[in-house]
């Protein structure tokens, strides 16, 4: 595949907020800091990440199925994003955790292991992010039965 720029253009509203403007068509977003530093009225860049893994890890996981011809959703997933400090004393992401439940049962879904065994490697965002953060998957069927841990 060949190399592509996403671009995304942040302007300062007020304080800690920010208009985040994507390409044309695209509603744009507002983000902010939550209180005391900013008010809390939109996601803050920490929840963006979150979401960004999580997203890219569902539609992964979604795609690696539909390869198959196979309707996994609908798919929820949670994401925990760890802040701490780290050994200089710094706020950081220190850990993601990502659960993702699929909304029918693994025993309906055909190549289900060839999926869970490569649907990782589709994912953009949460290889990218990973090199640095460590990121815990979990994958669950619709009755809680856990196919990755």
């Amino acid at each position: 595949m060949s190399e592509k720029t996403i671009t995304v253009e942040l302007r300062q509203r007020s304080n800690y907020q920010f208009d985040i403007e994507f390409n044309e068509g695209i509603p744009q977003l507002m983000s902010d800091e939550p209180a005391p530093l900013g008010e809390g009225k939109g996601p803050s860049p920490v929840q963006m990440l979150a979401a960004s893994v999580g997203n890219c890890l569902s539609d992964s996981l979604f795609f690696a199925l539909a390869k198959f011809k196979q309707k996994p959703e609908p798919i929820h997933t949670t994401v925990n994003a760890m802040v701490g400090r780290n050994a200089e004393g710094r706020m950081r992401v220190l850990h993601i955790e990502a659960k993702i439940h699929l909304g029918v049962e693994a025993s309906k879904l055909e190549h289900l292991d060839r999926a869970l065994e490569q649907f990782q490697e589709f994912c953009t965002v949460t290889q990218s992010v990973g090199q640095g953060i460590p990121i815990h998957i979990r994958v669950m069927d619709a009755t809680g039965l856990i196919l990755i841990d």
